[in-house]
Parts: C-alpha cells; structure tokens; sequence
C-alpha cells in the first residue's frame, strides 16, 4: 500500500470511519479535553485548542500501511464523535493494536461497538491480520466489556504503565485472535 494513502471509508449502519481532517479540530479538543475521556487514557485532558491541531499534524502524518486512523463520524452529518484505529501495524508477524475514544454525550449508544467492529472486519478481513491487541485501564469497566463482546481475552496486567497527570495506572492487555473473531461473529 501507498504510504501517501488514507486509510479507507469504511460505512456502517449509524457511523462511517473515515479519514481525520482539518475540520475535525474542534471536535477533537472537545473530545480529548473532557477529562471524562481522558479518565482512563494515556495522556492528560487538553487544555489549548492548538493541542488538536498539534494532534492532528501528528496524526495525519501517519498513514497506512502502519497506522490506520479514522475518524469515527455520525453518517447522519458526516461529524467527528469519536476516533478508531489500527496502529503498531507488523506486516510480519501480522499484527495490531487497536485504539477508540467517544464523546460522553454519546457513549452508551452502540457507536463505539459499531466502529470497533468495523475496524476488526477490516483488520481481520482486507489486512489479513492474525492477531489485535489492545490494553485498557482496568477501571474502565465499559471499555474492557466492549473488548470481551468482540472475544478479546485479558491475556495480562502490565502495571503502573501509563503516567497522566500525577497518577501511575495500570493496563490489562487484551488480544483477539482470527480464529477467535470468526467464531465470536
């Protein structure tokens, strides 16, 4: 693949991941400068809007075949409530790790499983990936169910491994294997 190629749309029922764009800043700061969001994630909550922009610089840089990041976009106008993807891609050993985020007004409406669930399909379908991996707070109760609805096993704690703010927390690694997400679909 390309690597001046952005990742693909991919269309669901309620959401489409797609490419990040420009446009997206103020959503995205809305996103990651919740401390709600950023609760259980691996960096503290933003406090500048240039913070979005710094991201999505960053971001958009990284492209596949190595990183897979999309927007997680409401189909019924096409805006930013969450982000996906696939990064830390290993060609050789077929792997990757997964990543999401979702804005609070908008959890506990299937919208994340909808677009985790799209990306495994692309991950384990068109990549041909062997194995995903994620690592999640353990207190993030929502996020770790949303991995086991999928097949993930907790295969792991790797303690103290994230530092945001002044706390240390730990990470359950979890990883889902092909066969393991044929048969969980």
């Amino acid at each position: 693949m390309d690597q001046d190629t952005d990742p693909p749309v991919i269309e669901g029922a309620r959401v489409r991941l797609r490419p990040l764009r420009r446009t997206d800043a103020a959503a995205l700061f809305a996103l990651y400068s919740d401390p709600a969001v950023c609760r259980f994630w691996s960096f503290a909550p933003w406090t500048l809007p240039a913070q979005a922009e710094a991201w999505l610089d960053e971001r958009m840089g990284w492209r596949p075949p190595a990183t897979f990041g999309w927007a997680l976009a409401d189909r019924s106008d096409d805006a930013l409530v969450g982000t996906t993807s696939l990064f830390s891609l290993s060609g050789p050993n077929r792997r990757a790790e997964l990543g999401y985020s979702l804005l609070p007004a908008r959890q506990g409406q299937g919208l994340a499983r909808e677009g985790v669930g799209l990306a495994l399909a692309h991950a384990f379908g068109p990549l041909g990936l062997e194995r995903v991996e994620a690592d999640v707070d353990p207190r993030n109760e929502p996020s770790w169910r949303l991995l086991e609805h999928f097949g993930f096993q907790r295969e792991g704690l790797l303690r103290h491994r994230w530092r945001v703010g002044d706390e240390f927390a730990d990470s359950w690694i979890y990883g889902l294997l092909q066969h393991d997400y044929r048969r969980a679909a």
